[in-house]
């Protein structure tokens, strides 16, 4: 049943990006900028609802106190495509620095140009990061939010920890407060994997990391109470989820755990 109810939510949530793009298209590109948000922020929302009826995987978020009214980095932890799009309806007007490529994509670079999202040409090197840089701030001037993953790419659940440290450059430039997020939705959406697995998990959103800490200190104290409350909702999702097939990055972290009097 795991199969078949993976192999139709994927199908079906790939026909709702396309119909809910198509439908929507003309309100989107009508209205302005921060109201068309509410284009992608409804299909995050439905992918909610088909995940939770289609494969019975349910979340909450803990914490959406400590989101700041705006100008702030958005920090998550980066498991699997889930993360990109579940956050948007909880946040008020972010952004993303994407591939320039994404831009070229028919239709969807439409979109991602509508919201002023900032791309980067890695091929530029030192001149593209300046170009970044600018835009970035630019945007965060106008009070939006940047949404950055600490790791760069997708991490699996219990992997040892691999920050980058543009995330410390970005913070020491921009100069605007840190808000780190611990989840582990890699446990029921794994990446590179087709299958979804039921089940419930929390996200966790941190207090702000405050803006002005030597860059170094700042990564250290991202990574240790990221990677703490990561640790401590691994535990509590695999315990409340006895039946969930764990990869072993997790089986592994898990032992490590216990073996510290942490499991």
């Amino acid at each position: 049943m795991i199969v078949l109810r993976s192999v139709l939510f994927n199908l079906v949530f790939y026909v709702n990006l396309i119909l809910q793009m198509v439908v929507f298209t003309p309100a989107y590109f009508l209205v302005s900028r921060k109201t068309a948000w509410f284009v992608p922020k409804n299909w995050a929302r439905s992918n909610h609802w088909l995940l939770e009826k289609m494969v019975g995987t349910t979340f909450e978020i803990e914490g959406l106190e400590n989101i700041p009214e705006s100008g702030y980095i958005f920090a998550p932890k980066h498991q699997s495509f889930w993360d990109v799009y579940a956050l948007l309806p909880w946040l008020n007007d972010p952004f993303f620095i994407l591939k320039r490529e994404l831009t070229w994509i028919p239709l969807f670079g439409w979109y991602i140009r509508k919201q002023r999202m900032v791309p980067v040409n890695r091929a530029a090197r030192g001149r593209a990061m300046t170009e970044v840089m600018d835009r970035a701030k630019q945007e965060m001037a106008s009070g939006r939010e940047l949404i950055i993953y600490p790791e760069g790419t997708r991490r699996p659940p219990g992997a040892p920890p691999h920050y980058k440290y543009g995330i410390a450059r970005l913070y020491r430039d921009l100069n605007v407060p840190v808000v780190p997020v611990a989840m582990h939705p890699g446990l029921f959406w794994p990446r590179r994997k087709f299958l979804r697995f039921p089940g419930h998990f929390k996200v966790r959103v941190l207090p702000p990391i405050e803006a002005g800490l030597d860059p170094d200190e700042f990564l250290a104290r991202l990574i240790e109470v990221t990677e703490t409350a990561s640790d401590e909702l691994l535990i509590e999702t695999a315990r409340n989820n006895p039946h969930l097939p764990l990869p072993p990055t997790a089986k592994q972290r898990l032992a490590e755990l216990k073996a510290m009097g942490r499991g």
